[in-house]
């Protein structure tokens, strides 16, 4: 081996994560965090969710995974019901996206209870944004591996909304996602 050689390997390992993957709060020379990286791979790797906005409403679809002939059809849902005029479809980890159900759930009932109103589409999925952005910022906690689709409706303007959050806590609108 000549010297560039060998140094050229040694620069692809420490890019491959080499200890810059043990916390989600360390960022590897080249600027990424490699807990996050997992985290959105976990999401491409299990199943697709579908969202799409039309003029009447919007439409969620997920694809159900059966890991087993021993499931029951009615086991491990994708769709949840998040209140009324609230839905979210899930992908990546089941459990983590339950956690994000849970308190998607959580926040429409305090705002809810604060303001006497439903939260406007946004302001459901900025909250979900921090929550689980607020997961890649401390060493002690990992970043979720799931992906959520919010669907909802706006009372006030008299129309759908569609919003997905990304395990880095990225918020976006979208027609179809």
């Amino acid at each position: 081996f000549s010297k560039g050689k060998k140094k050229k390997e040694e620069i692809r390992m420490a890019s491959a994560g080499a200890g810059y993957d043990l916390s989600p709060t360390t960022f590897s020379p080249d600027g990424r965090i490699f807990q996050v990286s997992y985290a959105q791979k976990s999401v491409s790797t299990s199943g697709t969710s579908l969202g799409i906005l039309c003029s009447d409403g919007v439409v969620l679809a997920c694809e159900k995974l059966k890991n087993s002939k021993m499931l029951l059809p009615s086991s491990g849902r994708r769709l949840h019901s998040v209140g009324a005029g609230y839905g979210c479809a899930v992908t990546g980890f089941a459990s983590d996206g339950r956690q994000i159900v849970n308190r998607a759930r959580e926040e429409v009932s305090s705002y809810k209870d604060t303001y006497g109103i439903l939260p406007p589409p946004s302001v459901l999925a900025d909250r979900l944004g921090h929550y689980v952005h607020y997961f890649t910022l401390h060493g002690a906690l990992r970043p979720f591996g799931a992906t959520a689709t919010v669907a909802s409706y706006d009372s006030d303007m008299k129309e759908c909304k569609l919003h997905q959050i990304d395990p880095s806590g990225t918020c976006h609108s979208y027609y179809a996602c």
